[in-house]
């Protein structure tokens, strides 16, 4: 590898971080082919010729090379594919992209306000009852306590004395993301799957990295609704498809019925308004116009029944057509859920800071 010498400054990178650097763009470019590694690589090939991304430092050689000494790709019959460590990398990198934005206290334990079993002790003490943890014990103030009752000379303690500090009551929770991947994703030349793509590998990320307890199932949905793995996202691709909401929202009702957690959201990434429905034989009914007021109705009805189910809706919206907007007030209104109005470049913001804000309180429908 030849190596180029310049005038070091504060501001320059060693080379392990030019190399990080050439790693996330490489997997922001996967989220854009769908995981094909071949093509990244052909992209990455033709924007070093343009505009020296390799910084003249390496060649697309030696950087194939290096992803596979990191184990991200691997080569099977002569051709280049991702490993499952090069697909946690896109999670992983995706993660640090859509928190990169928000304020350290916006991530943490999902905390409610409400006193309870956990792990984070409170300022806040209460009388001790059977079962506090002798570790959450408030020594100071248990002493005194008997000292004021007996004084030091008659020293006794009792369990009425005993204070504990309280501790945050901490919360699991069962999502469900849905993601649009109907043709109007990509229409007009405006690219809205790959940040949709972004932001639901950060989401699995964050949830299966931080909030283990947890529990998240990945929903696509275009003529019809299906579940997917986690290391299925990067490979998501749009199709010919229209949009069909209710299939995706059915679909999530019957997931999150299965759990026993308490807490249960939807969370639905989508650009455009339901367009088809399944009619009671099962055969698809489409109006390519969208706002069909068969299609519209039967859809609010399953945001109805979500709420029945004390499932809240989150609506992260792409688009700004009015007509569009007063449908998704009305979903919002039928299930008393949410409706967030973003552009591509904070849609992942929005996400990620409504997805800790829900869990800061508890759910009642």
């Amino acid at each position: 590898m030849k190596i180029l010498y310049s005038k070091w400054t504060s501001e320059s990178l060693t080379d392990e971080q030019r190399l990080e650097r050439l790693f996330k763009t490489f997997s922001y470019i996967l989220l854009h082919v769908n995981g094909d590694v071949e093509q990244a690589l052909e992209w990455l090939a033709y924007l070093d010729e343009q505009y020296k991304v390799l910084g003249g430092e390496m060649t697309m050689d030696e950087f194939i090379t290096a992803l596979k000494d990191k184990g991200l790709i691997e080569e099977n019959d002569g051709v280049q594919t991702l490993t499952p460590r090069g697909v946690q990398r896109i999670r992983k990198d995706a993660l640090q992209e859509i928190f990169s934005s928000l304020k350290k206290s916006s991530i943490g334990m999902h905390e409610t306000p409400n006193a309870g079993n956990g792990i984070d002790k409170l300022s806040e003490t209460r009388q001790y009852s059977f079962g506090d943890l002798p570790t959450n014990i408030d020594m100071t103030q248990t002493l005194t306590n008997a000292f004021t009752k007996n004084g030091i000379d008659s020293f006794s303690l009792g369990e009425d004395d005993i204070e504990v500090y309280e501790t945050e009551n901490l919360t699991s929770c069962s999502t469900v993301l849905m993601i649009d991947i109907s043709h109007s994703m990509i229409l007009y030349g405006e690219d809205r799957i790959t940040p949709a793509k972004q932001v639901a590998l950060a989401l699995t990320e964050l949830i299966t990295t931080r909030f283990s307890k947890d529990r998240l199932h990945i929903i696509v949905f275009g003529d019809d609704a299906r579940e997917i793995a986690i290391s299925d996202i990067p490979f998501l691709s749009v199709g010919p498809f229209h949009t069909n909401t209710r299939a995706g929202l059915q679909l999530a009702r019957q997931l999150l019925r299965r759990t026993k957690n308490t807490n249960k959201q939807i969370f639905m990434v989508t650009d455009g308004k339901p367009s088809a429905i399944y009619d009671d034989a099962h055969r698809i009914y489409k109006n390519s116009f969208g706002l069909d007021p068969r299609i519209v109705n039967k859809t609010l009805d399953e945001a109805v029944a979500c709420r029945r189910e004390q499932i809240t809706i989150s609506t992260f919206m792409v688009a700004d057509d009015p007509l569009l907007v007063n449908f998704v007030d009305d979903l919002t209104k039928a299930n008393h859920g949410r409706a967030f109005y973003a552009d591509l470049k904070n849609l992942g913001e929005t996400v990620f800071v409504d997805y800790i804000r829900n869990r800061r309180k508890r759910y009642h429908g």
